[in-house]
């Protein structure tokens, strides 16, 4: 790797942000690790540096306000480092009814999982093209090709990451600015989404994946500049019976799941919401084994 490259992470210090840091980390690429305000970024960051010979960079910002992307933008070109690959993980998830989230939950929501992507790879874009060859990583989801219920504003904003991956690649087609979009179904990635993953249906629990799992996935894929990355066998296999099965099978399919979660008891029928980055991990991180 050169060594004067930075790989510029988002929403890195939980869940697949720090999976993605530590197998970037683990094939020698240089870091700058962007999170929330918070100790985890700065344990992952050290525990990066004293157990792998690349540099880290770590800053605290909020992206999901607009100002703060720019100032990312300003800090990272203040320190004079040379940005060639860019992913864009940071966002935040929910698993809710719509009545029961907030007006300014969802505002968040679209600022950071929308509008943060979107602004981060305008400003960095000409950078990229000069540090060539480059690579941008968005992380999208499972989810933008299904209309689930509780994830209605989540799977608008995953189809945008989605289509907007894919527009992008095709006008930057020639140049030395790759594109890539990795959709994951569920992931593991904290204690209380994991509690979550439990209580789904059998089949669905058999498609998550474990974010160190799914991180090597991720970076091969990007690496080799593939267009949309679907890891997990079950995962390809949802994505194939959603092309054959008629549209009419999966109206009743959503009734039935709705009339499911109507019946369910308002305490059960509550609100998750779960940002995806930068909420708590153990203090003692240990290294990840695939």
């Amino acid at each position: 790797m050169n060594n004067n490259l930075y790989t510029l992470i988002t929403g890195a210090s939980e869940g697949f942000g720090r999976a993605l840091a530590l197998e970037c980390a683990r094939r020698g690429m240089n870091l700058v690790l962007v999170a929330l305000p918070g100790p985890e970024l700065h344990s992952l960051s050290q525990f990066i540096q004293k157990n792998f010979a690349v540099k880290v960079i770590a800053i605290e910002k909020d992206l999901s306000i607009a100002g703060n992307c720019v100032e990312l933008f300003k800090n990272v070109t203040t320190l004079n480092l040379k940005v060639n690959i860019l992913i864009n993980n940071a966002g935040i998830g929910n698993t809710h009814l719509f009545s029961d989230g907030s007006i300014s939950f969802y505002q968040k929501q679209v600022q950071l999982n929308v509008m943060a992507t979107t602004l981060l790879t305008r400003l960095f874009l000409d950078s990229l093209e000069k540090n060539g060859p480059s690579y941008i990583l968005n992380v999208g989801s499972l989810c933008s090709f299904f209309f689930l219920a509780k994830k209605q504003v989540y799977g608008a904003t995953k189809s945008f990451i989605y289509f907007f991956s894919k527009s992008l690649r095709n006008e930057l087609a020639g140049s030395n600015v790759h594109v890539s979009v990795i959709c994951p179904g569920g992931m593991n990635t904290n204690l209380s989404v994991t509690m979550v993953n439990k209580k789904m249906s059998w089949l669905s629990q058999l498609a998550v994946m474990n974010p160190e799992n799914v991180a090597p996935i991720a970076i091969d894929g990007l690496l080799r500049q593939k267009e949309v990355i679907i890891p997990g066998r079950i995962n390809k296999l949802f994505l194939l019976l959603n092309t054959v099965i008629p549209a009419y099978l999966k109206k009743m399919i959503a009734n039935h799941q709705m009339k499911q979660l109507n019946s369910m008891s308002p305490a059960n029928n509550r609100t998750l919401l779960q940002p995806s980055f930068a909420v708590t991990y153990p203090a003692n991180i240990k290294p990840l084994i695939n």
